[in-house]
């Protein structure tokens, strides 16, 4: 798959001396404030933000370069330098797309995996109104895929049709690990008919969570040389173990005002992991220029500790040792929180949005993580 992603920016660069390349762009400058007693909270509701104005994190700078290598076939590469790397430039997006008809298309490279409502713009800030999209949802570590998506839509007399379906793998960094996943398949569902759209997305993969972390936690099961530890070291790891991602999501877009709503679970059973729910739904009206809105989400990922019907079936000296590691270790990656988000869009001019927002966020699980952040962001397209 790596060949593929190679020879998309290859042949992009080979584009220039025989074909019209289209060169796009669009960049976020974000900026943000802890208010409050809290001056160090960095979460997904307020990544990397503290008591004092912060522009870096959040920030992003993007080139997308395409052209057409005939009548039916273009290639697509996305340059992103991000804010928390340092304004790394990294290729996300390589990938070669073939039409096949006019109903539909091919893509094989690097891509974006068609998760949500707004996967494909989720780093485009101009796309929508927020300043950016609700994390507790669309912050996944799963968000590019390396592998071949099949894309069809039609029409089926006032309704509007989009089905998509991929299959490839992917890697991203989570924390201080790393998580691949073989095999993944995926397909989306969707329906539009003039203000109305509806859609859903099922996906499953095999899932491999690599952490020193992890395995210096596990280390005392892994090496006890004992079946009955080992074995539950094996069912507490994620190697190659099947993860089910589902979703759906609503949409109601007069113009004048608009209600959406999406809904996802994350799921790997056979792990230490828990199953996460997400949620958020949003509101807001176009007056001219500007778009308030008010956004509501929650993440869900306190769940039942697994796995105690195992421990309870060990020899009865292991148990006062094992079970304060299998309750914690699954405790240290639960989470649980709410974000309530006013905001406000002002189109400034064409191509140019100035935003704000205020978040309050609230961590079910410790209240010592409570916290109300201050945004304000120029999102901008060329």
């Amino acid at each position: 798959m790596k060949k593929l992603i190679a020879l998309s920016v290859i042949t992009l660069a080979s584009l220039s001396a025989q074909a019209e390349v289209r060169i796009n762009g669009f960049a976020n400058l974000i900026g943000g404030v802890i208010t409050g007693d809290d001056a160090s909270y960095v979460v997904n509701g307020g990544l990397g933000y503290d008591d004092k104005i912060s522009f870096s994190d959040e920030s992003l700078f993007a080139i997308q370069v395409s052209g057409d290598i005939n009548d039916k076939m273009t290639a697509t590469a996305q340059l992103v330098a991000r804010g928390e790397n340092d304004y790394k430039a990294e290729f996300e997006w390589a990938y070669i797309t073939y039409k096949a008809t006019d109903k539909v298309s091919i893509s094989a490279g690097r891509f974006r995996l068609p998760l949500f409502k707004y996967s494909a713009s989720k780093d485009v800030g101009y796309s929508y109104h927020w300043i950016t999209a609700p994390g507790s949802v669309y912050d996944v570590a799963f968000n590019n895929l390396d592998g071949i998506r099949v894309d069809y839509s039609t029409y089926v007399g006032d309704w509007e049709y989009n089905l998509q379906g991929a299959l490839g793998t992917y890697s991203s960094e989570i924390g201080t690990g790393n998580v691949t996943g073989d095999n993944v398949a995926l397909f989306t569902a969707e329906a539009a008919y003039e203000w109305f759209k509806v859609r859903a997305v099922a996906g499953r993969g095999k899932n491999t969570f690599v952490s020193s972390d992890l395995d210096a936690a596990l280390a005392g099961l892994t090496g006890s040389g004992v079946s009955q530890l080992v074995d539950l070291a094996d069912d507490l790891s994620i190697t190659n173990d099947t993860g089910v991602f589902l979703g759906f999501g609503i949409d109601i877009d007069t113009f004048d005002y608009f209600i959406s709503a999406e809904i996802t679970s994350v799921d790997i059973e056979q792990s230490f992991s828990s199953k996460d729910s997400a949620v958020y739904i949003t509101a807001g009206a176009r007056l001219g220029n500007f778009t308030p809105s008010i956004t509501y989400e929650k993440l869900d990922g306190n769940k039942d500790i697994k796995f105690l019907d195992k421990v309870a079936a060990l020899p009865a000296p292991y148990q006062p040792s094992v079970t304060p590691l299998v309750v914690g270790l699954q405790q240290f990656y639960m989470t649980e929180y709410d974000v309530v988000t006013l905001g406000i869009r002002y189109d400034m001019d064409t191509n140019v949005a100035l935003k704000a927002d205020i978040r309050k966020y609230s961590d079910d699980m410790s209240t010592e993580s409570n916290a109300t952040i201050l945004r304000f962001a120029v999102n901008y397209v060329f």
